[in-house]
């Protein structure tokens, strides 16, 4: 894939949950750094980093974090390697990686499974503002 920019981390995200595109949008406000890159799971280069992963495009309910070349996380891993990342107190919740990723795992799935429900869906994917549309990856 060519057009994967070099030492940026790739977040493929659910496009059509209302709470996975609040993420998205907080990540990008609190990406100082300019470290993450985005692209919905439904998209096809989305579908492509999935599958170059092995995993089932169909069965995903969960953010990937893609460090290209060296690793990708799922759930609430990726979700603490994000926050890592971030400014301001987002930075604090990495500290949760200390306890068992079944623990963390559970809870992130079900917030998961039920974020259509508490958070709603769209009709299709997020359409970022020309100034933010830089960091998604067609």
């Amino acid at each position: 894939m060519s057009n994967i920019p070099e030492n940026k981390q790739i977040i493929l995200f659910d496009g059509v949950c209302n709470l996975c595109n609040s993420f998205v949008n907080l990540v990008i406000r609190q990406d100082k750094k300019d470290r993450f890159r985005f692209a919905s799971l439904q998209s096809e280069i989305g579908r492509e980093l999935i599958e170059e992963r092995n995993l089932d495009p169909d069965k995903l309910d969960s953010i990937i974090l893609i460090n290209p070349g060296v690793a990708y996380y799922l759930k609430s891993t990726a979700a603490l390697q994000i926050a890592k990342h971030l400014s301001g107190g987002y930075k604090l919740l990495s500290y949760f990686s200390f306890l068992p990723e079944n623990f963390r795992d559970f809870i992130y799935t079900y917030v998961a499974n039920n974020r259509y429900k508490w958070y709603g869906k769209k009709e299709q994917c997020m359409l970022p503002s020309p100034e933010i549309k830089a960091k998604f990856l067609e």
